[in-house]
């Protein structure tokens, strides 16, 4: 029979998105399971939830400040919190789904490029140019960024990825759905495992 794929919604902003991703494709693999990559903006999110960025927070953005750097080294993987933090991710994401719909190897490193570049480079990819240099670095055609930045049907289906994520119950990033299971942070991947472990718990 065959099995659902782990759905991940994130946002490119998202630090603690940048730890799970960093960790789920090994995940995915060790469990037979495929990813489905969802980019939506955590803005939606914020205003339904009443939220505000994590850093933002009272004790909860100085609490951040320590556990996401502490959080990385956990994981080993490199961390430099970027300057300006958070920003506007939407073209990224719109490149992401259009690379998605028409050119699928590239989709995968792209986006493990823009969160490199963001949280590891301090590159700031809410600007085309830097969104430009990143896709020449992993071979993109000139002008890719900004046809998909652009394209209206890409815009759209930013807006319905958000829509499913809000549908899903996605309350902050990571969100991840797993058998129509959902789990809320990178501090949730072993429950993520384990439930893949056992099918289940």
């Amino acid at each position: 029979m065959p099995v659902s794929p782990i759905v991940v919604f994130f946002d490119f902003s998202s630090p603690y998105s940048y730890l799970a991703v960093s960790q789920i494709e090994a995940i995915a693999a060790r469990h037979l399971r495929d990813i489905e990559w969802v980019p939506v903006l955590l803005g939606p999110v914020f205003e339904k939830t009443g939220a505000r960025p994590l850093v933002e927070q009272p004790l909860k953005g100085d609490y951040a400040r320590i556990d996401i750097p502490r959080s990385a080294r956990f994981y080993r993987v490199p961390y430099h919190h970027p300057d300006p933090f958070p920003i506007a991710t939407v073209q990224a994401a719109r490149v992401l789904i259009g690379l998605q719909q028409e050119d699928s190897r590239h989709a995968v490193p792209w986006l493990h490029a823009c969160f490199g570049a963001y949280f590891v480079h301090n590159r700031n990819i809410a600007e085309l140019p830097v969104l430009e240099a990143i896709a020449a670095e992993i071979g993109l055609s000139a002008g890719s960024v900004a046809r998909y930045t652009a394209d209206p049907a890409i815009k759209a289906r930013l807006r319905a990825n958000v829509e499913r994520a809000l549908a899903a119950g996605m309350c902050g990033a990571p969100f991840i759905v797993i058998d129509e299971q959902p789990f809320w942070g990178v501090d949730r991947l072993p429950q993520v495992e384990a439930w893949l472990d056992r099918g289940g718990f």
